[in-house]
């Protein structure tokens, strides 16, 4: 639905370049750090939006696996993953609740929710660095899995 803005990390990323660490374990860990901030700022502005009903939209935002290496960079997308009790694809529910349709007017929660979390991604990620420019060690980054448990149909 939207995509995250880095500005803020723009240094960051060219001293990471610079390093030859820009596609490395570290930037891998710095991706999942960040997807974990981000997941949890998607759930806050729904939450802020009064966007739950049932909350199988809220509870089902998460990552669809781990993650992705495309080309020399890493990414994680981040949605709300499978159906509603109903049967109804939460993603669905999420984009019509972001951008409206007729009889619903736009919240444009998730901008609300990727513009709350670049500070606290920011602030994390410069952290890890620094950390890790102090130690060579890579963090382990815990919680950055898919919200939904898939079961056998």
């Amino acid at each position: 639905m939207a995509r995250f803005d880095t500005s803020g990390l723009d240094d960051l990323f060219r001293d990471m370049t610079r390093r030859g660490e820009s596609s490395g374990p570290m930037a891998e860990a710095m991706v999942a750090a960040a997807t974990v901030e981000i997941k949890a700022a998607w759930r806050e502005s729904a939450e802020a939006h009064k966007l739950r009903k049932t909350g199988d939209m809220i509870d089902a935002i998460g990552v669809p696996g781990p993650v992705m290496k495309i080309g020399d960079a890493f990414a994680q997308d981040i949605y709300p993953q499978g159906k509603d009790r109903k049967g109804v694809r939460n993603v669905e529910k999420a984009f019509i609740l972001h951008y409206g349709k007729h009889g619903y007017e736009p919240t444009y929660w998730v901008d609300d929710a990727d513009a709350a979390s670049a500070p606290k991604v920011q602030a994390r990620l410069e952290a890890m660095w620094a950390d890790y420019l102090e130690t060579g060690v890579v963090p382990v980054v815990a919680d950055t899995g898919s919200a939904v448990k898939r079961r056998k149909t």
